[in-house]
Parts: C-alpha cells; sequence; structure tokens
C-alpha cells in the first residue's frame, strides 16, 4: 500500500479513469458491431460520422492508438462503400 498521500490519491484518480476509459472503449465496440451488422447503405452512412468522432476521441484521450483508429475508419469506409 501507498504511504504517501498523492499516490494514494493518484491510485483512485487511476482507478476512476480506468473504469472511465473501458466503459468507452467498449460502447465504441458495440457501436462498430451494430454497423457492420447492417445491410442498409443509408442507415450505416449516416451513422459513420459519429463512429469517426467516437474513435478520435477515444485517439485523443489516448485509449486507442491513433493508427487503429484509422485502420477501423477505412475498413468501415470499404464497408459502407460495398454495401448495396
Amino acid at each position: 500500500m501507498a504511504n504517501h498521500k498523492s499516490s494514494i490519491k493518484r491510485i483512485r484518480s487511476n482507478n476512476t479513469k480506468r473504469l472511465r476509459n473501458r466503459y468507452q472503449h467498449k460502447s465504441v465496440r458495440t457501436v462498430l458491431k451494430s454497423i457492420r451488422k447492417t445491410s442498409d447503405k443509408t442507415n450505416a452512412a449516416s451513422m459513420l460520422p459519429k463512429i469517426f468522432s467516437m474513435l478520435d476521441k477515444l485517439v485523443k484521450k489516448n485509449v486507442i492508438h491513433k493508427n487503429k483508429a484509422s485502420n477501423q475508419k477505412s475498413k468501415l469506409t470499404k464497408l459502407v462503400n460495398s454495401l448495396g
């Protein structure tokens, strides 16, 4: 166990941030799964900007790597364009 007040507070705040990051990451994965299941092109195209925004926020907060977000955006765009 930590001895300093600041380290005890840091442990608490890190735990809070970890839980928040897990929640946000999981919610993005759920939305990604839902767009992959859709077969309607207009619906999927309307969901793209929202998902891109969510991915960018995760990158900004260092939850995921920027290249991973870029790869996911690219794959989703290809998927939506291939729908017909």
